[in-house]
């Protein structure tokens, strides 16, 4: 009986990206006996695992919206991290009004939130144009702004680092008086939950799976494909701006060449590794959003084991590569036919032993 339920739990979807994430997790018990354990400081909490889940927020954001494009574009994009930076630069460009650093608002913080979050929707509509109208492949057509978009971050700040030295700024970064949890987790939740009832509530993620699989099919049979693509993009590009805005609140200023520096590498693994297909079609957010939170819990697991931040890629590349490999088809089909081949004790295989047996 038990044998046969994890039978069926392993032909689920979210197996794979649940049990690397245990995996990771349980490594940490053995590894890391305190990583589990929460205390609160001043009426905030502190811990590995709240540092995991604060520290993940930018990721979890970032892959969902890379999923949205990978689903509808079977194309990744990678111009996200340098969408983060031009983000931060105009919203803090536009708190500090010129200056470099500043301990008040010099203009409201709405309208800077408003232009940080409108500039990366652009940048996402500009990335849209390209690839739904203009048919370029997304990896070609994404790297223009990954190129030049910390140029115009720079460009914005006058290539300065731009510092916003006042405490409300920090709160989306930190934490809000008397709530104990970052608040970067209560607007991962806000994002996950929109874009839940977005996909699900309504027929746009069916249409982003539809228009992923086959394109022209999709126009043959009544959906704009072209709007579909473009408008994935559009909401690729505003989660990198709100994940711009966390980082630059983090740090509270403006740092064109370090924030979002290689991020869109780990939301394309968070996607990968989500079980999600690459090559466009079916998606799962939820898979996404369990990847990334994998990938930063590797992170903090290997600083608790004190590997430096230089050693870091290379341990994490190595399981990346593993648990990647875990979830890839080739070894699935090796897996399922190995288990064919050791378990010969179907009923017409028995038949076949028997009449062996007979005639010797």
């Amino acid at each position: 009986m038990i044998k046969q339920i994890l039978i069926r739990l392993s032909k689920k979807r979210l197996f794979m990206p649940i049990l690397c994430l245990c995996i990771v997790l349980l490594l940490n018990v053995i590894k890391t006996p305190d990583f589990f354990y929460v205390t609160i400081k001043g009426g905030v909490f502190y811990g590995y695992v709240i540092d995991v889940i604060n520290r993940a927020s930018e990721l979890v954001i970032l892959a969902i919206g890379m999923t949205l494009c990978v689903g509808s574009s079977a194309g990744t994009d990678i111009s996200v991290g340098s969408i983060m930076a031009v983000a931060a630069a105009v919203c803090c460009a536009i708190l500090a009004g010129g200056q470099v650093s500043v301990t008040e608002y010099q203009n409201p913080y709405f309208i800077a939130v408003l232009a940080a979050l409108g500039v990366g929707i652009i940048c996402g509509a500009f990335n849209g144009f390209l690839v739904a109208h203009l048919k370029i492949q997304p990896m070609v057509a994404t790297l223009i702004l990954f190129t030049a978009g910390r140029g115009i971050a720079q460009l914005i700040t006058n290539g300065q680092i731009t510092y916003v030295r006042v405490n409300e700024y920090k709160l989306l970064g930190a934490n809000i008086p008397g709530v104990p949890l970052p608040t970067s987790v209560f607007v991962v939740v806000f994002v996950i939950l929109v874009a839940q009832l977005v996909l699900k509530k309504t027929s746009l993620g069916m249409y982003i799976e539809a228009v992923g699989i086959n394109a022209k099919a999709s126009r043959l049979v009544g959906l704009k494909s072209t709007a579909i693509i473009f408008s994935t993009y559009v909401a690729c590009g505003l989660c990198a701006g709100i994940a711009g805005l966390i980082m630059s609140s983090r740090i509270y200023s403006a740092d064109a060449n370090n924030i979002g520096l290689l991020m869109e590498l780990d939301a394309i693994l968070s996607v990968a590794l989500g079980g999600n297909n690459l090559g466009g079609g079916k998606f799962s957010i939820t898979g996404s959003i369990i990847g990334a939170y994998t990938i930063q819990a590797l992170t903090t697991t290997l600083y608790a084991m004190g590997v430096s931040a230089d050693q870091i890629p290379v341990f994490k590349s190595f399981v990346v590569v593993i648990i990647v490999s875990l979830q890839s088809e080739v070894v699935i089909a090796w897996f399922n036919n190995f288990k064919i081949n050791r378990n010969f004790t179907t009923p017409a295989s028995k038949l076949i032993i028997k009449g062996v047996q007979n005639e010797n």
